[in-house]
């Protein structure tokens, strides 16, 4: 009787084990993965996001002055998919740990080759690729759970920031895609199918020789006597160089060919267009 008291005693706890380890509950700290479109790749963000739960945060949850993971649970890690460069300092394309110094005015950010660092203990500042100082702000408003966007998103610029509690910390990112691109053109300019459109928009919309672009947009049409979104854009550059009648007449043709294929959008576009130059 003894024996097989015991036996099912022992068969109960494994089942009670078993089920337990089915049993599956939300994180405390739930993780967040971003990704943003940025020169020409991306930039992606892993963290973890804390909740403030009616504790006060900097200075005391956060200490001021010590490193921090920059989140909770895991370490943050963040990919590049450009060079960069994070304030006045240059990192290569890659995989780093973001890691952060809070003070209350100032906080140091720190980009590192260590993927782990979840405390200062394990934080080796042998491994660091750059270190920057940013400010501090004061938010009017409190934010309940700690999180890491990217704002204020350019085609070589955008900033990254960390906001909790009432506090904001904005991090400058830039990358030089100039060059990269530049030197795409010419090699594609020398193909047999050259994207003079595209080249064209590119040299407008970034303060190069005007004349070279409105060139490669009448080559452009010749490629696509039917493009009405061509001859847009070439009313734009002739708008920049000053030639508002030329710009008028390329728009009202753009209109016509965009009537045709019932392209309402590149109608109001060049109505726009046109009103302006009036």
């Amino acid at each position: 009787m003894k024996k097989n008291l015991l036996a099912i005693a022992a068969a109960f706890a494994i089942t009670c084990t078993a089920q337990a380890q089915t049993i599956k509950t939300p994180a405390p700290s739930t993780t967040q993965t971003v990704k943003q479109d940025f020169g020409l790749s991306a930039v992606e963000l892993s963290y973890s996001r804390p909740s403030m739960k009616g504790r006060k945060i900097f200075g005391d949850i956060v200490p001021f002055g010590k490193v921090w993971r920059t989140g909770a649970n895991q370490a943050t890690v963040i990919t590049f998919g450009d060079d960069v460069t994070i304030g006045d300092k240059k990192v290569p394309a890659g995989k780093y740990g973001l890691l952060t110094i809070p003070g209350e005015k100032e906080w140091t950010v720190i980009i590192t080759k260590q993927l782990d660092v979840t405390s200062p203990a394990a934080y080796k500042q042998d491994m660091d690729v750059a270190r920057v100082q940013v400010k501090s702000m004061k938010m009017p408003v409190a934010i309940e759970t700690f999180m890491i966007l990217f704002d204020e998103i350019k085609p070589n610029a955008m900033a990254i920031e960390i906001l909790w509690e009432n506090t904001v910390v904005s991090i400058p990112v830039t990358t030089d895609i100039d060059g990269k691109i530049m030197k795409s053109i010419d090699n594609a300019l020398n193909k047999d199918n050259k994207p003079y459109f595209n080249a064209a928009v590119y040299y407008m919309e970034n303060g190069k020789d005007l004349n070279q672009a409105l060139t490669w947009f009448d080559k452009a049409i010749q490629q696509s006597p039917d493009a009405f979104w061509v001859y847009y854009q070439r009313g734009l550059c002739l708008s920049k160089m000053g030639k508002k009648e030329d710009a008028i007449t390329s728009a009202k043709k753009s209109i016509e060919l965009a009537k045709v294929a019932k392209n309402d959008d590149y109608v109001a576009l060049n109505e726009k267009l046109i009103a302006s130059l009036k």
